[in-house]
């Protein structure tokens, strides 16, 4: 085989197919996210303003998160040094365990790499815990819950997103005696949706299952303490295993699960993706640590948020533009075509400074290709007003007419 051309083969395929992922250089600035840098390809740079970013609360630049990191550093060091097992675990790992574990009123807390491999490792290592467990997912799930689930050899069911008779039917089917999970997240993020937690907590006690929850878009924006939906809902207490993300709201890195005692020790002790995976630097830990600490007493940051992702839905849908709108913070535009995606996405950043990464294919299904805007408090009116002047005028007058991009 000629390895290099079967290489391009695959890359060329998706040129042709108009979703190749490209990536672009950008410069954040600290304190001015989200405006930033962008380095052009021809090695010159223009002012941007980020509309795509998962720092929804603009936490990576707030002066606690800042000092915390500083403080750190100062302190220890760049490096961890190791596995948690060996000289990996610090005074900051286990105060940002015990921050997550108030957080969601659980009795403990296990810090990831990432909330892709908390995903993976724990779903991935439950069978081991509970010999012929069954894991009923959602057609939806993120793909670090789906490559999991995948992994772990054991037995699984997928269910129809949202579909409560789809959930019991195959809970029905199956042994009553069998170990039993339900695997879902409480915000979907390509379209925005809320899953149906309380109606699945109900299902689970009928058939004796545990419940997984996946907070990854919730957790610090949703809740009185940013504790996420099942927090807000008062419903933290039915679920079993919540995941969440440090990446995303509370503006660092990393992720988590939160769970009894005993199910933290037990994922501690058999998970190949903690046991054997460097730990976070401690600086990090001291940032996300702070960001959590901060958040669950600034609502105020919260309240604005919601504001501002409701005042942009408004207006895009005020213009007319096909928008999905489930209520939660993420606002998608969709275009439906991977091409078309693609054009609108590269003018709004080469005529107006506008950074939103087009989402195509397997990202979500395709004819929902979409342009996927994360409005935070720190997106000021004047920025709004640029960003839905700049669609109008895309949408409205650009060789793409609206009528050919709604099709």
């Amino acid at each position: 085989m000629n390895y290099e051309t079967a290489l391009q083969t695959a890359i060329d395929r998706l040129h042709d197919e108009g979703r190749y992922r490209t990536f672009i250089d950008i410069e954040r600035i600290k304190g001015q996210f989200p405006n930033a840098v962008w380095n052009r390809p021809d090695g010159t740079r223009q002012d941007i303003t980020v509309w795509c970013g998962n720092d929804y609360l603009g936490m990576g630049q707030h002066p606690a998160v800042l000092e915390a990191m500083h403080d750190a550093l100062a302190a220890t060091g760049a490096g961890s040094g190791g596995t948690r097992n060996i000289s990996g675990t610090t005074v900051y790992h286990k105060r940002l365990e015990e921050e997550l574990a108030d957080l969601h009123d659980k009795e403990a807390a296990l810090l990831f790499t990432s909330a892709y491999i908390a995903n993976d490792a724990t779903l991935s290592t439950l069978p081991k815990l509970f010999p012929g467990l069954i894991i009923y997912s959602d057609s939806l799930n993120h793909a670090s819950m789906i490559e999991g689930i995948r992994r772990n050899g054991g037995s699984k069911r997928v269910f129809a997103h949202n579909d409560l008779d789809d959930l019991r039917a195959k809970l029905a089917a199956d042994d009553p005696a069998a170990p039993k999970l339900i695997a879902f997240e409480s915000i979907y993020s390509m379209d925005g949706d809320f899953g149906l937690i309380a109606e699945i907590c109900d299902i689970a006690d009928e058939f004796g299952a545990l419940t997984y929850l996946d907070e990854v878009h919730a957790v610090g924006m949703y809740g009185p303490r940013g504790g996420g939906v099942a927090e807000r809902d008062r419903l933290a207490h039915r679920i079993d295993i919540i995941n969440g993300t440090l990446g995303k709201a509370f503006g660092v890195h990393g992720g988590y699960i939160a769970a009894s005692g005993r199910m933290c020790d037990a994922v501690r002790s058999y998970a190949p993706g903690f046991i054997f995976t460097t730990s976070l630097p401690p600086v990090v830990a001291a940032g996300a640590a702070a960001s959590v600490a901060h958040l669950k007493t600034d609502q105020a940051r919260r309240d604005l948020h919601q504001e501002r992702a409701k005042v942009l839905k408004l207006r895009l849908k005020g213009m007319g533009l096909p928008i999905i709108d489930h209520g939660s913070h993420i606002v998608p535009v969709i275009v439906g075509d991977p091409v078309h995606t693609k054009k609108i996405s590269d003018m709004l950043l080469n005529d107006f400074g506008i950074y939103v990464q087009p989402i195509n294919f397997p990202t979500v299904p395709r004819g929902t290709e979409r342009l996927r805007f994360t409005p935070s408090p720190v997106h000021t009116p004047p920025m709004m007003d640029a960003l839905v002047h700049a669609m109008d005028a895309l949408w409205s007058h650009c060789a793409l007419n609206r009528a050919e991009l709604s099709a």
